[in-house]
């Protein structure tokens, strides 16, 4: 046991990328379960409020929102839940999400932490799979099932879909 502070460094997934805006546009896709169901999935809901609750591919995925700044602004607690569990056997986390207009795009910065060691490449080709759903929807383009988008950047981050880690 010490007195003396301990510093630690956590493990954690950033992506930065240029969507067409406006922001308000962005942002909807975001906090609006309905214009991004490719990801979200149809039994989805995030309360718009701090300290609002949010359940995402029915209650797969739930958590509180801890920041609530329109348009600019959505963070959030992120527990993942198997079905019919009350408890999560994971560690709580954090998705920060910041909305920057430039010029007609708008710079989104994605950030996840702490993410186990185990999971890095998962997480980090699930939230690529999250930001391609985002931009076709943006852009007007058909969005593919998510399993089209989760192939394609499993192979870009070394994931085997067979083979996920638990």
């Amino acid at each position: 046991m010490s007195e003396r502070g301990e510093f630690l460094k956590v493990s954690a997934v950033r992506f930065v990328r240029l969507l067409p805006g406006p922001v308000e546009t962005v942002w909807a896709h975001l906090t609006a379960p309905a214009k991004l169901a490719g990801w979200y999935g149809q039994a989805s809901a995030i309360e718009p409020r701090e300290g609002g609750a949010l359940a995402l591919m029915g209650g797969h995925i739930r958590g509180v929102v801890t920041r609530w700044r329109p348009p600019t602004k959505l963070t959030h607690t992120w527990n993942v839940f198997a079905p019919g569990e009350a408890v999560s056997a994971y560690p709580e986390s954090y998705l920060d999400l910041e909305l920057e207009p430039q010029g007609a795009e708008v710079k989104l910065t994605l950030l996840h932490l702490p993410v186990l060691e185990r999971f890095e490449s998962q997480n980090a080709m699930g939230w690529a799979t999250f930001l391609d759903i985002l931009d076709d929807a943006l852009r007007g383009r058909p969005v593919e099932p998510r399993p089209a988008y989760m192939q394609r950047n499993a192979a870009r981050y070394g994931v085997d879909l067979d083979n996920l880690a638990r």
